[in-house]
C-alpha cells in the first residue's frame, strides 16, 4: 500500500516539535545585576556661586547665555560635524550586527539545490544501451537548537551594543555642543584680550609721546624715553600673538562645524564674553547616573560582556541541532531513450529528518577557560563603570569648584582694575606736572594691563566652569531626540549602493 505524504512527513513535523520545545529551556549563565556605583548623596559646593541642588533642565543649556550667534553655532554643529556623523553610522552598524544575532538562532544553514544528471553506462558491459536522465530537486537544513540559550545571550549581548552606540552618539553629541561652546567663550576672551592691549597702547603711546617732549626740553631723562618705548613695544608685540590665537581658534570653530576655514567669519561678529547665570540648577548626583550617556554606554557594555559569559557557558554543554531535508527525485522513465520524467508525481518525495548532539567533552580546558576569561572581563566592565561613575561625580564637583573660585576672583580683580586705572591717571598727571619720575607712570600702566588682562581670564574662566558643569552633568542629548541618526542625503547615498530593507526607516 503507497503512504500518503502526510504520513511520510509526520517524522520530519514531530522532530522539529521536539526541537521547539528543547528551545525554550533557560540560558545558562547569570542574569544581569545593576553594578553599584560609588555616587555621593550631594554635591559639596553647591551651595555656592549660584548653584541649587535642585532638578534642572538641560535640553538646551547654551542658551543660558542668550547669544543668538552661539544658540547658531551649536545647532550648525549638531547638523555637520563629522564626528556625530560618524557616530550615527556607527548605530547602523550595531543595529545590522543585531540583525545577525537575531538571524543566528533560526536554521543556520538552509538551500534548496537541484540537478539535471545523463548517466551512460559502457555498452562493453553486455547490458546494451541502458543510459538515463536523473533528476533532483530538495530543499535542506541544518538546524542548532538554542537549548542552553547560547543564541538568545548573543541577541542579548548585540542589543545592548546597540543601546550603546546610541549612547556613545549622545555622548558625542555633549562633547561636540560643549567644544562649540568652549571655543567661542576662547574666541570673546582673547577679542577681550585684544582689545585691552590695543587700549593700552594708546595710553602708552601717549605716556611715550610726554615722556619725548619733556626729554626734547630738557625737563626730563633719555632713561624715561626708553622705558615708556620699551613697554610700548611689549604691549605691542602681544597683538600680532592674539590675533592669531583668535584665528586659530575660529579655525578650531570651522572644524566643529564640518567647514573650511573661514566659515565663521561671516557668522561671529565682534561681541562681549558671555555672561555666568546667576543661578545654575544643579540636580543631585543620582539624577547623574540617568543623565550621562557615557555612565548609560558603560553600564550597557557590562550588559553586552554579561551575556557574553552565557555564550560561553553554553559551549560547556552538549549542541543539539536538527537535520533535513525534503525533495523530489526521479529518472527518465524510458531507459535507453530520452522519454519525460515523473520527477513531480507523488512517489518521487523523499526526505530526511533527524536530530543530533556532538559534545566537546575532551576540550583540554579550552572552553572552560574561555568562560573564565569572559568573566574576567565583565569583571573589568563592572570595574570599569565604576571608575567612570567617580570620575563623573569629580568633574561635576570639580567644574563646581573651579566656578565658584572663579566668581570669586572676579569680584577681587574688578575692583584691582577699578584701582589700577585711578593710579594710572594720577601717576600719568603728577609725572606731566613734573610731581614724580616715570617709574610711577611705568609701574602703574604695567598694573593696569596685568590687571585687566587677569579680570578677562577669570571672565573666561568662570563662563568655562558653566560649560565645564553642564557637559559634567550630561546635558544636551535630548535635543536628537525625534530626529535621524544620520541625514537623509546620507541615507540616499547608502541605500543606492546597498539593499538596508528597513533598517534605515527606523531612526
Amino acid at each position: 500500500m503507497r503512504k500518503s505524504s502526510g504520513n511520510r512527513l509526520l517524522p520530519f513535523l514531530l522532530t522539529a516539535g521536539i526541537s521547539l520545545v528543547l528551545a525554550s529551556c533557560a540560558a545558562v549563565g547569570p542574569d544581569y545585576v545593576q553594578p553599584e556605583a560609588p555616587v555621593p548623596d550631594t554635591w559639596g559646593p553647591a551651595r555656592n556661586a549660584g548653584l541649587q541642588a535642585t532638578r534642572y533642565e538641560l535640553i538646551e543649556w547654551w542658551e543660558v547665555f542668550n547669544d543668538p550667534e552661539l544658540n547658531r553655532l551649536v545647532e550648525i554643529a549638531h547638523e555637520q560635524n563629522y564626528n556625530l556623523k560618524l557616530a550615527g553610522l556607527r548605530v547602523l552598524e550595531a543595529r545590522a550586527q543585531l540583525g545577525i544575532a537575531v538571524g543566528a538562532q533560526y536554521p543556520q544553514q538552509q538551500f534548496i539545490s537541484g540537478d539535471v544528471t545523463r548517466i551512460g553506462p559502457s555498452e562493453n558491459a553486455g547490458q546494451g544501451d541502458t543510459s538515463f536522465n536523473q533528476y533532483d530537486l530538495s530543499a535542506s537544513l541544518a538546524w542548532e537548537m538554542d537549548f542552553w540559550g547560547k543564541f538568545r545571550r548573543g541577541i542579548e549581548s548585540a542589543d545592548a551594543a546597540l543601546q550603546a552606540s546610541v549612547a556613545n552618539y549622545d555622548e558625542a553629541m555633549i562633547l561636540i555642543t560643549a567644544q562649540v561652546v568652549s571655543t567661542y567663550v576662547t574666541i570673546r576672551t582673547l577679542e577681550e584680550q585684544l582689545r585691552i592691549a590695543r587700549e593700552n597702547l594708546k595710553l602708552q603711546q601717549r605716556s611715550y609721546d610726554i615722556a619725548t617732549v619733556l626729554y626734547k626740553n630738557g625737563q626730563d631723562s633719555e632713561l624715561d624715553v626708553q622705558q615708556a618705548l620699551s613697554l610700548l613695544l611689549n604691549t605691542e608685540a602681544t597683538v600680532p600673538s592674539l590675533e592669531a590665537q583668535v584665528n586659530l581658534s575660529r579655525n578650531a570653530m570651522d572644524t566643529l562645524l564640518g567647514q573650511n576655514n573661514g566659515y565663521t567669519e561671516t557668522l561671529i561678529s565682534e561681541g562681549p564674553i558671555p555672561e555666568v547665570p546667576q543661578q545654575i540648577a544643579v540636580g543631585i548626583p543620582a539624577d547623574l547616573m540617568r543623565r550621562r550617556p557615557d555612565l548609560r554606554e558603560a553600564e550597557l557594555q557590562v550588559v553586552a560582556q554579561n551575556a557574553q559569559v552565557g555564550v560561553a557557558t553554553a559551549d560547556l554543554y552538549p549542541s543539539i541541532a536538527l537535520n533535513g531535508s525534503l525533495g523530489v527525485f526521479s529518472i527518465s522513465s524510458d531507459v535507453g531513450g530520452g522519454g519525460g520524467s515523473s520527477l513531480f508525481e507523488s512517489d518521487s518525495v523523499g526526505y530526511t529528518a533527524g536530530a543530533s548532539f556532538s559534545w566537546p567533552v575532551l576540550n583540554y580546558g579550552r572552553i572552560r577557560n574561555n568562560v573564565r576569561v569572559q568573566d574576567a572581563r565583565l569583571q573589568q566592565a563592572i570595574v570599569s563603570y565604576q571608575q567612570q561613575a567617580l570620575e563623573a561625580a569629580q568633574e561635576v564637583d570639580d567644574a563646581m569648584e573651579s566656578l565658584t573660585g572663579a566668581q570669586a576672583q572676579k569680584e577681587i580683580l574688578i575692583n584691582a582694575v577699578k584701582s589700577a586705572k585711578r593710579s594710572n591717571e594720577l601717576s600719568t598727571l603728577r609725572y606731566k606736572e613734573g610731581f614724580s619720575d616715570y617709574q610711577r607712570v611705568l609701574d602703574s600702566q604695567q598694573s593696569l594691563i596685568t590687571s585687566q588682562n587677569r579680570y578677562v581670564t577669570a571672565q573666561g574662566q568662570a563662563v568655562q566652569s558653566v560649560v565645564a558643569i553642564y557637559k559634567a552633568l550630561g546635558g544636551g542629548w535630548e535635543v536628537r531626540e525625534g530626529k535621524p541618526f544620520v541625514d537623509e542625503n546620507t541615507l540616499t547615498v547608502m541605500r543606492e549602493r546597498t539593499h538596508w530593507g528597513a533598517l534605515l526607516d527606523d531612526q
